[in-house]
């Protein structure tokens, strides 16, 4: 789904936010993609650090943190909007963005690296009952040829 705007100079599309369907390595790698491509990636990687209360900052680092929480205010946004309300509550920390991805990740990467595994271990194996199966017919085959030979009497001139 895509969201057409309007500008005075033309329309563009805007890629509507990534939905996570359950497939994690898919749905991480379209949403990494969509946070870069709004440069927001850095709250994510190395992430957005919340300063301790009471910390005394300068005039320009009290600015910069302002920029950078509403920053991560913004990201919070897009996840909470990708994420289905059922699986956001089983994350217990949602300060920030970082805390949200990494929970995401910890919850589902794994799973999907098991079923991947899984499945490479059940294609091995088929293949391993495919090639048997081929071995088989062929010794069945030579077997018959066999028998054929032997049924079949020899007719030799003398």
């Amino acid at each position: 789904m895509r969201i057409m705007l309007s500008t005075t100079e033309g329309s563009f599309v805007q890629p509507a936010i990534p939905r996570f369907d359950g497939h994690y390595d898919h749905w991480s790698m379209l949403m990494e993609n969509f946070l870069r491509s709004k440069e927001y990636w850095d709250l994510i990687e190395p992430g957005y650090v919340i300063p301790a209360s009471g910390t005394v900052q300068t005039e320009a680092q009290q600015k910069k943190q302002d920029e950078m929480r509403l920053k991560d205010l913004k990201v919070k946004n897009y996840l909470f909007q990708a994420i289905d309300r059922t699986v956001l509550d089983t994350i217990l920390k949602k300060d920030t963005s970082k805390e949200i991805w990494d929970a995401m990740k910890k919850k589902f990467e794994g799973n999907a690296r098991v079923k991947r595994s899984h499945l490479q271990a059940l294609r091995r194996e088929f293949e391993v009952l495919e090639m048997k199966s081929v071995e088989v017919a062929i010794e069945e085959e030579e077997e018959d040829r066999e028998e054929e030979e032997v049924e079949q009497p020899s007719t030799r001139r003398l």
